[in-house]
């Protein structure tokens, strides 16, 4: 005597009937009727998107060991359940041992640097390894994600150091560089200055020499028999006398206006001077002993 029974599928959910332990048909989402005992609920599946998450520990080729963590993600086929369920067993195991001998493969021929530059090239390579194993089971693969990579502590100590080092002498270099520009500014502004302080000494030696000459001719043209020598020693005795009472002016001044002379009258000619120089100084000064120069 079979009992009629009804019970109800969710969505993108699908099981699978079976009569005298024999596949029947698959009951879709929605209600489902059944005759008990004869048939029976065997296996539910979900067509949703599943996960599965490995985590190993390998090498690299510069022998570096490091925790890998993979996630795939895939999805059961609608027109091959029968092959997802009768003929693949624990297919969770299968594709995680797939998975291992994958990240295995791909991180051993890579070095550190490369295996964290190459992460969506592993995932690729391994998307399409399991691709091409479990597709005749009824399984798509969506995704493939290499999600962390972390090697040993002390090897990212190492690689932090680096990096630093790395830093501060890109900081140094560029330190340098612009230390280099500020001399090369600074000499470049010294060179124009000097050229400008010549031309500004030039044009004052310039302007003296014709404020001299037109002097000499104005003071020739007014005052009848002088020569121009006459006029150039009036000239530069009252520019010795201003010289005099600049040095009497200074405290800490030490040099002595000697006025030139002929062979004959040299000591009368240096006492003068002295006695002259003195003059412009304080009355302390000039008490105080000459020292000779050795």
């Amino acid at each position: 005597m079979a009992i009629p029974c009804c019970t109800t599928i969710e969505t993108s959910e699908i099981v699978a009937i079976e009569r005298c332990g024999k596949l029947d048909r698959f009951g879709q989402d929605g209600c489902v009727c059944f005759f008990w005992p004869w048939e029976s609920f065997r296996h539910k599946e979900s067509f949703r998107q599943e996960v599965i998450e490995v985590q190993l520990k390998t090498k690299t080729i510069d022998n570096v060991f490091i925790d890998v963590l993979v996630a795939c993600n895939y999805q059961i086929n609608r027109k091959s359940v029968y092959e997802a369920y009768y003929e693949l067993e624990n297919r969770k195991r299968q594709m995680r041992a797939y998975l291992v001998d994958g990240i295995r493969t791909s991180v051993c021929t890579m070095t550190l640097d490369g295996a964290y530059a190459g992460k969506d090239e592993v995932s690729q390579q391994m998307k399409e390894s399991l691709q091409g194993v479990f597709s005749d089971y009824g399984i798509d693969i969506r995704n493939v994600l290499v999600r962390e990579i972390t090697p040993d502590s002390r090897v990212m100590n190492a690689m932090n150091q680096i990096n630093a080092s790395k830093r501060e002498l890109e900081a140094a270099e560029q330190r340098a560089e612009g230390e280099k520009v500020i001399k090369i500014k600074r000499a470049e502004a010294e060179a124009e200055s000097m050229f400008l302080s010549g031309e500004g000494v030039a044009n004052q030696r310039k302007a003296i020499m014709d404020g001299l000459r037109d002097s000499i001719v104005d003071f020739s043209s007014k005052v009848s028999d002088t020569s121009p020598k006459e006029v150039m020693d009036l000239l530069i005795l009252n520019q010795y006398f201003d010289a005099l009472e600049s040095i009497g002016q200074s405290r800490n001044m030490k040099t002595i206006m000697l006025p030139s002379s002929d062979a004959g009258s040299g000591v009368d000619a240096t006492r003068q001077g002295l006695m002259e120089g003195f003059s412009g100084l304080s009355p302390n000064a000039a008490q105080q002993p000459l020292v000779p120069r050795k």
